[in-house]
């Protein structure tokens, strides 16, 4: 008997630990802010829609830079007059300005 005590020490104290390294992997994952956001449905819905409302308004931003530095590399084509290729670009940047605006 005298030796089952100090194993059940032991036991408990390593049960202890882990319990420790489960609170403590549960605080780092904010498991109590999941579960928050599961019990207010609406409250997550109202975050997952601004949560899209900034990644389609991001999207739309990063396309408009993006093609707006493709036209201004394809103008820079047209200047240098390389045959074949400049008219080309010529045309596609010719039809690009004709649509946005007079």
């Amino acid at each position: 008997m005298l030796r089952s005590r100090p194993r059940q020490t032991a036991v408990l104290e390593s049960l202890k630990e882990k319990v420790e390294e489960l609170a403590i992997a549960m605080e780092k994952m904010k498991l109590a802010e999941y579960v928050y956001l599961l019990k207010r449905p609406y409250r997550l819905m109202y975050i997952n829609f601004l949560a899209g409302i900034a990644r389609g308004l991001g999207m739309a931003i990063g396309f408009t830079i993006l093609g707006a530095l493709l036209l201004l590399v394809l103008q820079r084509i047209v200047l240098l007059n390389l045959p074949g290729i400049s008219q080309f670009i010529a045309t596609i940047v010719r039809l690009v300005q004709l649509n946005l605006g007079p």
